[in-house]
């Protein structure tokens, strides 16, 4: 299942052709479908044994479509739910992490209440600028932006649409993303952006040349304390299944910034690379991923 509306519909269909053509490779049956009005008639129809969920951003990893294919009880890949809605929502997962003591940038949301010169204080009070601006409930880094005192107001009139976002401190230093399966802490991969920070196009554009090194070049005992990290997020969300956890590495600190329990599976994605590196092919990846989906029921 891929496609969707969100913003993230690119990614996700690319995601769903990658994965369709492995296991057709590898002589599965499949049935690509969207998840739109004819999702139901599809799925009894077809009668698949796991549906693999390709889909990205909202109503896709948020727990909305997890609900709608609680219903068929056919196995789905990725996690739950709660947990999918967990991880999505920016701010309940980050109270998350800060009640588990688990570190990530300060923040606090904005519902354009304030006046710009008291939001021009709170920020100067709680965070300093720069600070990083971003929805609530996308993923793949749609809509985020580093802004400063200049251009802040312009970037919150750009994206008012959402209504609430997220204000959070801005944290230099490395990227480092960590990736989790089921209770295998897979491992981690450091990103070198040529743009200002690892932002949808670094993510998904050939052209922007993002340097992908692995290994990760941390100390063993950092390396497995950032992976440590991540495997307690995982756990603490609730998650299934894969996730990969994006971090910061500044002054010797790990900054959790979120948690995505449906990763991309694109040819620029990250979990496959990273399992690529433990030894573990795209398919083998795949079928795990199946195998893990059919053990939760």
């Amino acid at each position: 299942m891929s496609g969707g509306i969100s913003k993230e519909r690119l990614i996700s269909l690319d995601t769903g052709q990658q994965v369709a053509k492995e296991l057709k490779k590898n002589g599965y049956k499949i049935k690509i479908s969207e998840p739109d009005k004819n999702l139901e008639k599809t799925i009894k129809n077809f009668k698949p044994g796991v549906i693999f969920n390709a889909l990205h951003g909202q109503l896709g990893e948020d727990g909305y479509i997890q609900s709608i294919l609680e219903r068929f009880k056919i196995p789905y890949t990725h996690s739950g739910v709660i947990a999918s809605s967990i991880a999505m929502d920016k701010e309940i997962s980050k109270k998350i992490f800060i009640k588990n003591n688990i570190r990530t940038p300060k923040f606090f949301t904005y519902s354009y209440e304030l006046k710009n010169s008291k939001l021009i204080k709170k920020i100067n009070t709680y965070l300093k600028f720069p600070v990083v601006v971003k929805p609530l409930n996308e993923g793949s880094s749609v809509n985020v932006y580093i802004c400063n005192k200049k251009n802040i107001f312009k970037i919150l009139d750009l994206i008012k649409n959402y209504k609430k976002v997220l204000i959070e401190q801005f944290i230099g230093g490395r990227e480092i993303q960590v990736a989790i399966m089921g209770s295998k802490k897979l491992g981690a991969i450091e990103l070198k952006p040529r743009r200002k920070f690892y932002d949808y196009q670094a993510k998904y554009n050939v052209n922007a040349k993002t340097q992908h090194i692995i290994p990760v070049n941390l100390t063993k005992k950092k390396l497995n304390q950032v992976i440590n990290i991540a495997f307690k997020a995982h756990k603490v969300i609730g998650c299934r299944g894969v996730t990969r956890s994006d971090f910061k590495f500044y002054n010797g600190k790990f900054y959790l910034l979120e948690i995505n329990t449906q990763p991309g599976m694109t040819k620029l994605s990250l979990v496959p690379e990273i399992a690529a590196y433990k030894g573990i092919s795209f398919f083998k990846l795949i079928q795990w991923i199946l195998r893990d989906a059919s053990k939760k029921r």
